[in-house]
Parts: C-alpha cells; sequence; structure tokens
C-alpha cells in the first residue's frame, strides 16, 4: 500500500472531486486545440472559467482546509504521503492567495485569446493579437504580486517549475550562451552537418506519413489503447488520466522530418505519464512533477534517440517503403538531413545547438513584460533584434516571429525555461543511463527501446510529483542540474 495514513487516505478521498474537474477541463483544453468549432471559443471560455473557480471553491472549502491541515500535522508520513502534503500545500497556497475571480477572467481571456492567435498568426497580424496579449500580461502580473514572491517572475516560474528563481535562470544561461554561440560557427566551418538538404522539399503523402509516424509510436512502445495520435496547429501532449494521454503532431506537404520529430517528441512526454506508478492514480502526486523534467523526456527522445544514426538504421527500411522518394538516400544522408545545423526562424523546428538560443530570446521579452521594462507593442521590434543578436536571422513577418508559440495566448508566462532545463537534464539523463545500460545508440540500433524505457519508468516516470524536481534528478542521475554534459554531448556528436 502506498498509502497508509488514515488522515492521508481521508484527504486524498476529498481530493477525488479535485481531480474529476481537472479531468474534465483537460478534455476541454484537448477539444479546443483539436476538433472544437472556432466560433464555440468565446462559451467555452465561460465553462472553463466557471470550472476553474469551482476547482478553487473546492480546495478553499473548510472542510477540505481542515482535513488537510490535520493530514499536515501527521508524523512518520512516507514519501509518497509527504509528497502529496507538499503538493496540496502548494495548490492550497496558491487559491489562498489568488482570489477565484482572477482566475475566471484568466480562464475569459485566455480562451479566446487561443483562438485570436490562431487567426493572427496564419495571417501574420500580431496588431489583432495585440490587445488580448496586453490583458494575458496584466493579468498574469497581478497573479505573481498576489503571490508575494521577491521578485514577480520569480513567482510565474516557480508554478512551471517548483523552485526555480530568476537567478537560477540567469545562471543556467551565462554558462551556455558563449558556449553554444561558438560551437554553432565550428560546426558550420566543419560542413558536416548541411545548413540545408534536398530532403526538406521532398513532397510526401499525408496518409503514408500518418501510417509511419503510427509504426514508430508502435515500435517506441507508446499504448494506443491508452492515447490517441491527432492533429493541431501545435504539436502537444495532455493527459486525462494515467489511462488517457493524446498527443498531436502536425502535417506539411514536405520535409517529413518535422511531423515525425513532433510526434516523437510528445512521444517523450506521453510515456512519462504513461509511466507513472498506477498506485498514484488520481490523487495529486500522480503527474509529471515539472514542466522541466517533462520537457527532459521529450528532448531525450527527440535529440538522443530520434537525432541518432542508430534510429535511422533502426527504422530506415519502414521510412524507405513508406516515403519511396527516400530510396534515393542512403542512411546517412537521412542522418544528416535529421541533423541539420542552421539558425532557424522556428524554435520547435530548431537543431540542438541553437534551440537553448531561441529560449534565451523568450525568456528576455516575457521577464521583461513582467518587470514593466518592455510593452507588449515592442515585442515584434524586439524579438526581431534578439532573433538577429542570438539566432543570426531576423523573421520576415510575425507568423515566423513572435506569433510562432501558442504559449502566451494560454498565459504561460514563465513557461519558456523549462524547456532549456529539458535539454540540459536529457543530456544529463543519457550520461546516467549509459553508466547502467551501456551505450544508448546500442540499444536503438538493436530496436531495444524496453530497455530504455524501463530505466525511465524506475529512475523518473514511477515517481510521479513524489518528490521535488531538484531531489528527483538527483538522485536519478547522482547529481544536481549540470549543463556541462549538455555541452560535452553536442561537441562529441556535431565535432567528433
Amino acid at each position: 500500500m502506498v498509502f497508509q495514513n488514515p488522515k492521508i487516505k481521508k484527504l486524498l478521498e476529498k481530493y477525488s472531486d479535485v481531480w474529476a474537474l481537472n479531468h474534465a477541463l483537460a478534455l476541454l483544453g484537448w477539444d479546443v486545440n483539436t476538433y472544437m468549432p472556432r466560433g464555440a471559443a468565446e462559451r467555452r471560455g465561460v465553462a472553463v472559467a466557471r470550472l476553474s473557480v469551482l476547482r478553487q471553491k473546492l480546495f478553499l472549502s473548510d472542510e477540505f482546509k481542515s482535513i488537510f491541515r490535520e493530514a499536515e500535522k501527521e508524523e512518520n508520513l512516507n514519501e509518497y504521503e509527504k509528497g502529496v502534503i507538499r503538493v496540496l500545500k502548494r495548490e492550497l497556497e496558491f487559491y489562498e492567495k489568488v482570489p477565484p475571480e482572477l482566475l475566471e477572467e484568466e480562464a475569459k481571456v485566455t480562451t479566446k485569446a487561443r483562438v485570436v492567435w490562431e487567426k493572427a498568426k496564419e495571417k501574420s497580424d500580431f496588431k489583432s493579437f495585440e490587445p488580448h496579449l496586453e490583458k494575458i500580461v496584466e493579468i498574469e502580473k497581478k497573479k505573481a504580486e498576489y503571490r508575494e514572491f521577491d521578485k514577480l517572475y520569480d513567482a510565474l516560474l516557480d508554478l512551471f517549475e517548483e523552485g526555480l528563481t530568476s537567478e537560477d535562470v540567469d545562471r543556467m544561461f551565462s554558462q551556455l550562451r558563449i558556449p553554444l554561440s561558438k560551437l554553432f560557427k565550428k560546426i558550420l566551418d566543419a560542413g558536416v552537418f548541411p545548413q540545408h538538404h534536398k530532403l526538406e522539399d521532398e513532397k510526401y503523402d499525408k496518409e503514408a506519413m500518418k501510417y509511419l509516424n503510427f509504426l514508430v509510436l508502435e515500435y517506441l512502445g507508446y499504448d494506443f489503447s491508452r492515447g490517441r495520435l491527432d492533429v493541431s496547429t501545435h504539436p502537444f501532449t495532455i493527459d486525462m488520466s494515467l489511462d488517457d494521454v493524446r498527443i498531436t503532431t502536425w502535417y506539411h506537404t514536405s520535409d517529413f522530418r518535422r511531423s515525425l520529430g513532433s510526434v516523437v517528441h510528445e512521444f517523450g512526454h506521453a510515456l512519462y505519464q504513461l509511466q507513472i506508478d498506477k498506485a498514484l492514480a488520481g490523487t495529486p502526486i500522480g503527474t509529471g512533477v515539472s514542466f522541466g523534467i517533462h520537457e527532459s523526456q521529450s528532448r531525450f527522445w527527440e535529440n538522443m534517440i530520434w537525432r541518432s544514426r542508430a534510429f535511422i538504421d533502426f527504422f530506415y527500411p519502414s521510412m524507405r517503403a513508406l516515403l519511396p522518394f527516400l530510396k534515393e538516400y542512403k542512411p546517412e544522408e537521412v542522418y544528416r538531413y535529421f541533423c541539420i545545423v542552421r539558425p532557424e526562424f522556428i524554435r520547435v523546428e530548431a537543431d540542438e545547438v541553437h534551440y537553448p538560443l531561441h529560449i534565451i530570446l523568450r525568456y528576455e521579452i516575457e521577464k521583461g513584460l513582467i518587470e514593466d521594462s518592455l510593452n507588449v507593442s515592442e515585442i515584434p521590434q524586439v524579438w526581431n533584434e534578439k532573433m538577429e543578436k542570438y539566432v543570426g536571422v531576423a523573421p520576415p513577418n510575425d507568423r515566423l516571429g513572435c506569433l510562432q508559440d501558442v504559449h502566451w495566448s494560454e498565459g504561460y508566462i514563465g513557461y519558456f525555461p523549462t524547456y532549456a532545463i529539458g535539454s540540459i537534464l536529457a543530456a544529463q539523463i543519457k550520461k546516467a543511463l549509459e553508466s547502467e545500460l551501456g551505450n544508448l545508440e546500442d540499444l536503438v540500433v538493436k530496436g531495444e527501446f524496453t530497455k530504455i524505457r524501463e530505466w525511465l519508468r524506475e529512475k523518473i516516470h514511477k515517481w510521479g510529483a513524489t518528490l521535488p524536481p531538484k531531489e528527483l534528478i538527483k538522485r536519478a542521475t547522482g547529481e544536481d542540474m549540470n549543463p556541462k554534459y549538455f555541452l560535452e554531448y553536442l561537441e562529441k556528436k556535431y565535432l567528433a
């Protein structure tokens, strides 16, 4: 029995109503991003807002708080029970400080803004999205103020990565910014990995591509009895429960790596949720512990596995059978195509080397918005200037620039730094896995994905949110987050 303390059991029974609301909200969110008619956005926003307020009322009821306070006093709790108290304490403090009116407004504004953003992106029209983003920024500032952190932006960071501060992020980025810029120049000078590949222009049949995506997911171990693969404007993963974890991808007329790479990335997210110990289902710790840890899983599967020569060798016969144009390309060429290194406008299509630079740009902009050193109207200009400075290219329009990401339309300010954490931790996790299982590429080329999944389950996945993210990583890898493994991994891969 994972949960033995009677007062913890009583608390979890009361929490089940909150879990049920979370389940419903997640399903509504998935629908917004997939099949909901665009004209339904306003009323959907009202429904989401009311459910969000109801969730807060459940947390703040005298009965729930009383049960929690009693459970919090208990001694000799096991680590799962301590995890429940830690997670619920964070949520309860949030709801006690942030008024329901603000959360209701946030739900309404972001649900509508999500649809406006989609249209604005399609038309490359930032001006139409600007007033909605201004409202969102003001709401997020107020939310941060209510949380009473020393720094407003830290209050938002902590919502996505428990315990993370802007000081942590500044230190992390200071260790990456210059080395990554130097490494990029060395890679270009070496000329091994192309800046453009002919495979980008090869058109593919959508149905064949869809079949390939399903085939790869089957091999990697995605459980379709507990998940789905659908299409969305921006690929994402969402979990309704530990037995309902859905992913999406996108399809283009050419450049098949964009669709397949997104599928493998989202598989990493989904696998994390699907491998959480089922004893934690329906509890506050029956989910991923943080966005940074979640991103480490998606980046691990995308970068360490999908962008490997071993992956190409294993899946090449299937890819060639479904995409006939690959008969003209050897596996080595497909590998170089997957690992193109060049300045990109789009974050999700950036190579491993440039990716953190895209995150640094977003971090600096959203931090400026919260700290009042930047106005929403200035975003397009500042975005383009920073892209030129950090990545080496300036977007020709807002669709390829500041409108490319969905996050701000959903109020996710403070999210972006977790992507960089994910890249760093993915390399650190690879190092730890190889110390026990041997070379990762040897496992991949043999299709031994079960061994990889099991290692990740035991070290990271099964714990859910039982342990704080920093403690989980220290247990899994033997040390705190260390960017050196990420830099070493890139140098070995692209310069060896």
